[in-house]
């Protein structure tokens, strides 16, 4: 099994929304914000080769929104969603599995694009099959006030019309938790940041890489309160990161961040404050 970090771009956005109750006093140390209030995070995927299948977590906003979208979030840097697969010798067709962890449009937009004439919109990765956990497929077809604007109907109508989504019903296995998608690799289940986030579980044969999306999305979020205003279950998003950074401290999980802008992966360990970071490094 190859893992290799997919490096789409960077993008801006305020950082009272990236931390939630926690004063900028103390979350500005850890990432400056410019005058706007803006501060800069990564976007990331992550790419897995297994010999029989080709896997992608994630997949950015695409190209196929207006100037007036992206006038929002100030992408900056990276290889852009294919040259980021061209650095490791992929390339969209490469694809056999599309995992999105949730259909936030920073998360999946780049999983659909234009056609060549620009008339109507088609798969990026036309031989994969698109999963998706199934609570949360329904709930953004049917969203609450809080996350429908994040759910654009461009990013999921061609999912859905291709013929290639597949929805995972529930997770299954080890204590009714997990679900196996192939050998190796396992789903759980979230429901703190949105209802359904799909985090997956890389079992290497030597580490644990989990793919954080998310769930915490970088290592600044790794102290419990220290969350997103987006998380539509604040309470629920508590008791998760407590429950995971308590396992992940146990079994020593490398995490891979999706938007850590200066972290690429990290691992955490028990201090009298909690679980806390113990070494940042690189996935390589």
């Amino acid at each position: 099994m190859k893992l290799y970090p997919i490096h789409i771009t960077n993008f801006k956005i305020d950082g009272g929304a990236m931390f939630g109750v926690v004063p900028k006093i103390l979350w500005q140390e850890k990432y400056p914000a410019d005058e706007n209030n803006l501060c800069n995070w990564a976007l990331r995927s992550l790419l897995i080769d297994t010999g029989d299948r080709v896997i992608l977590i994630d997949n950015g906003y695409g190209d196929k929104q207006d100037k007036k979208f992206f006038s929002h979030v100030y992408l900056n840097g990276g290889d852009g969603l294919e040259g980021a697969l061209k650095n490791h010798g992929y390339t969209p067709d490469d694809i056999t599995d599309m995992v999105i962890t949730h259909l936030h449009a920073d998360h999946c937009g780049g999983g659909v694009k234009y056609n060549d004439d620009r008339t109507a919109y088609e798969l990026t990765f036309k031989n994969a099959t698109y999963w998706v956990s199934k609570p949360h497929w329904e709930s953004a077809m049917n969203p609450n006030k809080q996350e429908g604007a994040a759910f654009l109907k461009e990013n999921l109508i061609p999912m859905q019309e291709s013929g290639k989504l597949k929805l995972i019903e529930k997770p299954a296995g080890r204590q009714g938790r997990d679900t196996e998608l192939y050998p190796g690799i396992n789903i759980r289940l979230y429901n703190g940041h949105t209802v359904g986030q799909m985090i997956p579980f890389i079992n290497t044969g030597e580490k644990t890489v989990v793919f954080m999306a998310d769930l915490i999305p970088s290592t600044a979020h790794i102290p419990l309160v220290w969350n997103m205003a987006y998380d539509v279950r604040p309470m629920d998003m508590l008791q998760e990161k407590e429950d995971f950074l308590n396992e992940a401290a146990e079994k020593k999980y490398t995490l891979f961040f999706q938007h850590d802008l200066y972290n690429e992966c990290a691992e955490v360990h028990k201090t009298e404050k909690g679980v806390r970071l113990k070494e940042s490094f690189k996935l390589s």
